[in-house]
């Protein structure tokens, strides 16, 4: 007698006709948020920042976003960007998002640090 398949077993116990788990939309709204990032960060820093997975930044001493993690967690920025970032260089302008806009551009960052 043959072992049955795992679709038969799932089907015997009831469990395909279970309604699928809503794992698309969590994964949208992550990509949502991680585009918004991306466009904050092109918007405002890219032009001084290499923003994105490659290529020097325009002002030589600005770090490029893929680096950022090297230097601390970038989860840690979220009160900075809001507060107000600061550097220690004059040249930085200083930037103030909100608190939404904050967590997406820290999601943007975490996904350079692949």
């Amino acid at each position: 007698m043959r072992a049955p398949t795992v679709m038969a077993a799932l089907a015997a116990a009831g469990l395909l006709a279970l309604p699928p788990l809503p794992f698309a939309a969590p994964a949208a709204a992550w990509d949502r948020r991680v585009q918004q990032g991306e466009t904050l960060a092109r918007t405002n820093c890219a032009r001084c920042h290499a923003v994105g997975r490659v290529g020097a930044s325009p002002l030589g001493e600005a770090p490029p976003f893929r680096d950022l993690h090297t230097r601390y967690p970038v989860e840690d920025l979220g009160e900075s960007l809001a507060e107000g970032i600061r550097t220690g260089h004059p040249g930085m302008p200083e930037f103030r998002f909100d608190p939404d806009q904050a967590e997406a551009l820290i999601a943007y960052l975490k996904t350079l640090e692949r």
